[in-house]
């Protein structure tokens, strides 16, 4: 058969099992799960809907992508010898320079996905670019096909966390490239519920939206619900007396740290729920709350979408999966795409998995703890290495502190690497109880003395977007 005939033969073979497991698309079927066949089917149901797509996946991207191509080639692969979730294990990990590396040699697009040229002219949607290692953005190019996936993905998702007709969201990003964004947007209007966009406007604007339009869910990122509480409240109104009662977040840890998550949740009057996912392994939502998101250990737990993607956790230093109850980072094989489909892309954040049956009826996979920072946002500072994550619950627990903090890494004189946290507090005039406290509680968690200051209320840079708190001006 030639090459274009076979390319085209195992698209149409690809597009025909997506559509296959497509359920309950255009409306949910029951009153808690949009997809009750899919959401709550026996994990030897997901299994064989995960084989039965690797099956065909396999040859799809072998013929459709030269990076996947030559990638086969070089292990001394062939499609037929992956079409198990088990024969996965054959498969080493494909990480972001992997990818990066493609790009710098097939400009401008890269060869990492199985979109050309013709079927992006014929029937694309709209590309997503994320940053690389190399500084080039690594770019997403999605079809019409895609496009209707994800509303349903996250139509799906969005049922679990409470969405229905009857809410209103106000949805406070900037756009751009912000994959979470735009899925939300879609899989809303896809759903039938009503949204108000937010990007663009001041945050005193944003405000008066909410006050004025009353919206049910503010959908934005954690700092942004911060900044927008303390807006309200400098405006002389209670957050918590607002109409909104479900914060919906996504691209920065948030419900899994306790201190941030209880914050929030007291800031507004108002439950916390989040969505999860990265750019490269189809950006709708891979991750997402359900009713009994807060588990009764007090630890929150995201159910993982497992029949549009095979989640595992590896070992950051060795690449060997970690069993069930181990801690590692996530790797995602995504089934769920026509142009973005990956076999065992590093997403890289840590967190524990479990399978047990979760009390909201959900048979999927569950990350215990949510999502607390990704392999690369690692800290080693003289040999303890430590998460973002793990500093902001130590100074959000600290009473008073307000919501921007600082962390600067630098080196002194002699040599020695050394950490200063900033916070601002009412007492900054008398700071030695809060001091105190913030040390206390950071050195408790990372077993390293930290330097402390105490600035004012509202010297901080407000944040505005993803929050970059960690400046990093060691001598390497």
């Amino acid at each position: 058969m030639p090459n274009a005939d076979r390319k085209h033969a195992t698209r149409r073979k690809w597009l025909e099992t997506l559509d296959k497991y497509r359920r309950d698309f255009e409306q949910p079927g029951s009153a808690e799960y949009w997809s009750p066949s899919l959401d709550c089917a026996s994990r030897d149901e997901l299994r064989a809907i995960q084989d039965e797509k690797l099956a065909a996946l396999t040859p799809f991207l072998y013929e459709n992508s030269a990076f996947y191509r030559q990638r086969f080639d070089r292990l001394g692969l062939t499609p037929a010898d992956i079409r198990s979730v088990d024969d996965l294990l054959k498969w080493p990990p494909i990480d972001k320079k992997e990818m990066a590396d493609d790009l710098v040699a097939n400009p401008p697009w890269g060869t990492y996905t199985t979109h050309d040229d013709e079927i992006w002219n014929e029937r694309g949607w709209t590309l997503f670019p994320t940053s690389g290692t190399t500084g080039l953005p690594r770019v997403f190019r999605y079809s019409q096909l895609d496009l209707r996936q994800w509303q349903w993905a996250n139509a799906r998702a969005l049922w679990s966390l409470g969405a229905r007709r009857g809410e209103k969201v106000f949805l406070v990003v900037g756009f751009g490239p912000h994959v979470w964004a735009w899925g939300v947007l879609h899989a809303l209007a896809h759903m039938g519920v009503p949204c108000i966009p937010g990007g663009g406007l001041t945050a005193e604007a944003r405000c008066n939206v909410i006050l004025r339009y009353r919206p049910t869910v503010l959908a934005t990122l954690p700092s942004q619900l911060l900044r927008l509480g303390r807006v309200m409240q400098q405006m002389g109104h209670d957050p918590r007396k607002t109409s909104i009662r479900t914060l919906f977040t996504g691209g920065e840890p948030a419900a899994g740290v306790a201190a941030t998550r209880e914050r929030l949740e007291d800031l507004w009057d108002a439950k916390l729920v989040e969505f999860y996912g990265c750019t490269e392994a189809a950006p709708h939502s891979g991750g997402y709350s359900c009713p009994a998101a807060l588990r009764p250990d007090g630890r929150i737990q995201t159910h993982l979408m497992e029949d549009l993607q095979v989640w595992e956790l590896i070992d950051p230093e060795t690449g060997a999966r970690v069993p069930e109850g181990e801690r590692g980072i996530t790797v995602c094989t995504n089934m769920n795409s026509e142009s973005s489909s990956q076999l065992r892309f590093v997403v890289g954040d840590y967190t524990t998995l479990d399978t047990a049956p979760c009390a909201c009826g959900r048979t999927h996979v569950r990350a215990i703890g949510g999502f607390q920072g990704r392999a690369d946002d690692l800290i080693n500072l003289r040999g303890i290495k430590f998460y973002p994550s793990v500093l902001e619950e130590g100074v959000r627990s600290v009473p008073g502190v307000g919501d921007e903090y600082e962390v600067v890494l630098d080196t002194n004189a002699e040599g020695i690497d050394f950490m200063t946290v900033l916070v601002e507090h009412p007492d900054y005039q008398k700071p030695q109880a809060v001091l105190g406290a913030v040390q206390n509680a950071l050195s408790s968690r990372i077993e390293l003395r930290v330097g402390v200051e105490v600035l004012p209320p509202d010297t901080l840079p407000k944040t505005e977007f993803k929050a970059k708190r960690v400046k990093d001006r060691r001598k390497k």
